[in-house]
């Protein structure tokens, strides 16, 4: 049997993951499966996918079943025995998290020891929503295959590289020494796109580049010579731009208000900011763009205009960072399969000299800003799952060649 290397991203109750091929002889990775399990819990489902064959066409599923899940340990047994007994896959070699949080302490992948599972603990106060999960995957694979190597790699990681006034709050410095800052997220796409930019900007890869990655999750990264100078999540996921379900940002003094003069708990007001705001919140229909796209109710229209606005503010926001903008690249779910939104994003930023092809925006090609346009725009899909398996074998082989 073939090496393989398996990608997890565990949430509260539910966990996507991919399959890797590696081959040592020529050093490369092919996948050969994707899927996810949800319903942690209760009675869930678990789904396995066949990559397409080519960008034309989609995953195949190759299997769906209803199952019942107490936790993650039932979860990734179950995944762990569909692998051993599919005759077309391979024994896993290594494994490799995503792990939304990395503190100050991480700038890139880490092998899971005691000591970094200890840090990683004490990390759960700066994501509760996140951390806790990627830690129970960790613990129950250790259970499930003690002698499988375990990675960990960083949303985080990439937007170290932001200078110290980028990260700093104006709040007492303390705060900040206690690890209180501007960390960044969405940073394992980010690098992504980084590494892939000379593939489809030749001579501006160096330059003055935002990248979009805008879906259920939204946010924008501001990269010169390809490393990351400014970004709108901030302390948390939270931050930024408004999402499908979370707020973005808001007054801090609306958290206390709530507080104070509506008597709610800490526990429902994040309940309130991350699960009841943002695209949902203010349609009251749907945190699903292409639900909002499709309706003709005022309150549709007004959310996705929202979206927009915010997105084209922080844009400028970023644009003066870096001192001007030599390309836009859109990414993730809106950012790859939504037309309309790049249009509206792009109309609204025509004083950057924004210029779109609309027949190929329209087609989702590639490259889709116009011929007279100064700055170029693209749309790139991202890999957040390859840019981890890499990681893994890299971490994997560093360790072995002790």
């Amino acid at each position: 049997m073939k090496d393989a290397i398996l990608i997890i991203n565990a949430g509260s109750s539910s966990i996507k993951f991919a399959i890797y091929c590696h081959d040592n002889s020529k050093d490369n990775l092919d996948i050969l499966y994707r899927g996810e399990i949800d319903g942690i819990g209760q009675q869930g489902c678990f789904r396995i996918y066949a990559p397409p064959q080519s960008l034309a066409t989609n995953d195949t599923l190759l299997v769906e079943k209803i199952i019942s899940i107490k936790n993650h340990d039932d979860a990734l047994l179950t995944l762990l025995n569909w692998i051993d007994e599919c005759a077309n896959a391979s024994s896993i070699v290594a494994v490799g998290h995503r792990i939304v949080h990395g503190g100050v302490h991480y700038s890139g992948p880490v092998i899971v020891d005691t000591k970094v599972e200890a840090r990683l603990e004490e990390l759960v106060p700066l994501a509760p929503l996140h951390q806790p999960h990627h830690l129970a995957a960790i613990r129950a694979l250790r259970r499930l295959k003690p002698d499988v190597l375990q990675v960990a790699c960083f949303d985080t990681a990439f937007h170290r590289s932001m200078p110290l006034l980028e990260q700093l709050f104006a709040i007492p410095r303390s705060f900040f020494d206690a690890g209180v800052l501007r960390y960044g997220f969405h940073g394992l796409s980010y690098e992504y796109i980084a590494r892939v930019l000379p593939d489809y900007l030749t001579e501006r890869t160096q330059g003055r580049i935002i990248v979009a990655h805008l879906g259920h999750g939204a946010s924008l990264c501001a990269m010169k010579e390809g490393k990351s100078i400014a970004t709108t999540m901030s302390f948390t996921p939270l931050d930024g731009l408004p999402m499908a379900t979370r707020s973005g940002s808001v007054d801090p003094a609306v958290v206390l208000y709530l507080q104070r003069e509506k008597g709610m708990t800490n526990k429902e007001v994040s309940d309130l900011l991350h699960y009841q705001s943002g695209l949902l919140g203010v349609s009251g229909i749907s945190g699903d763009i292409r639900e909002l796209l499709a309706s003709d109710d005022p309150a549709a229209a007004e959310a996705i205009d929202l979206f927009v606005y915010r997105v084209n503010r922080e844009l400028g926001s970023l644009v003066a960072t870096l001192g001007g903008l030599d390309a836009l690249v859109f990414t993730a779910g809106i950012g790859e399969h939504a037309p309309d939104i790049r249009e509206r994003i792009c109309r609204h930023a025509t004083w950057l000299d924004i210029r779109l092809n609309t027949a190929a925006n329209l087609q989702n090609e590639r490259q889709i800003s116009a011929s007279d346009s100064v700055v170029l725009v693209w749309v790139i899909p991202t890999n957040e799952e390859l840019i981890i398996a890499e990681h893994t074998v890299r971490a994997m082989n560093k360790k072995y060649a002790l």
